[in-house]
């Protein structure tokens, strides 16, 4: 199927109807069977974009609305690397506009990965301009999975929801892109403590575009007792990373075997990987 989707930039198509937001169902995903451990993964990909310095946001600024024929070799790039994880967060991804050759980018990173459990959340509809999006990509059929737009003064930011499991005791991941305001990023996370409120074993992950001490301590995750990666762990900008914006935060019934800042340098941003064993306990449930 991607194959096919990849000969759609050889020129520029029209697409057969409105974008929109997209899932590819559950029929063909198997079953969550919990094994000892979770391989997560989060990744601003910038919209199929290589940037590699300051200066390319300028001479390259012009991908982020026309089509470009390097795009499509940076997301198989991108999609041998998504191959190693269970579940993927994706941030800045495009839904099937003009700069994308209107292909929906988290479908055909899920196709080009070989996982098959895919979810498009459209956040900011531009038409045939841009279809901004975050994604899901899993290994394993949740339970359910339900997107919410999350408040700010600019609309257009959105998370995902997406449990595993049992339906009394559940696995919870959100799948998040904060705005840029500390402002907004206080209602927003105030949303989600509120969404997470009543569960044990939760994961937040994304790019939430702040430190990790500001996140859990001055925001309304302060009021949780989740669990961040190390100070270093720095993913922005990714040819030379000061800046900790992206993270996976998660509950302490949740023991991190292995985290790193995974040297992948495809977008502006570096992913953020996670390896974390499932509480003890849990595996007995199923």
């Amino acid at each position: 199927m991607y194959k096919h989707i990849r000969k759609q930039l050889n020129g520029i198509l029209k697409p057969a109807g409105g974008p929109r937001g997209a899932c590819s169902g559950t029929e063909h995903v198997p079953e969550f069977e919990p094994q000892r451990h979770i391989r997560l993964l989060t990744f601003n990909i910038q919209v199929g974009i290589n940037t590699s310095s300051y200066r390319h946001y300028l001479t390259r600024s012009w991908q982020h609305i026309l089509p470009h024929r390097n795009r499509i070799e940076n997301l198989d790039r991108i999609a041998s690397l998504l191959r190693g994880y269970d579940v993927v967060a994706l941030q800045e991804c495009d839904g099937g506009s003009l700069r994308s050759g209107y292909i929906n980018q988290v479908q055909y990173l899920a196709e080009a990965a070989g996982i098959p459990y895919w979810y498009q959340q459209l956040n900011r509809n531009l038409g045939q301009i841009a279809q901004h999006s975050n994604g899901l990509l899993s290994r394993y059929r949740p339970l359910d999975v339900t997107e919410h737009k999350l408040p700010g003064l600019i609309p257009g930011r959105g998370a995902i929801i997406a449990r595993y499991g049992i339906e009394h005791d559940p696995l919870v991941l959100v799948l998040m892109h904060l705005s840029l305001s500390k402002t907004a990023q206080q209602r927003q996370l105030g949303y989600i403590r509120e969404l997470i409120a009543d569960y044990r074993h939760v994961v937040l992950m994304g790019d939430m575009n702040a430190h990790a001490e500001q996140l859990l301590t001055q925001t309304p995750l302060r009021e949780t007792d989740l669990v961040p990666l190390p100070d270093t762990a720095h993913s922005f900008p990714s040819w030379r990373p000061e800046k900790a914006l992206d993270h996976i935060l998660v509950s302490p019934s949740l023991e991190i075997r292995r985290s790193e800042v995974v040297s992948y340098p495809m977008s502006d941003h570096l992913p953020i990987a996670m390896d974390v064993a499932l509480p003890e306990g849990y595996l007995e449930k199923f």
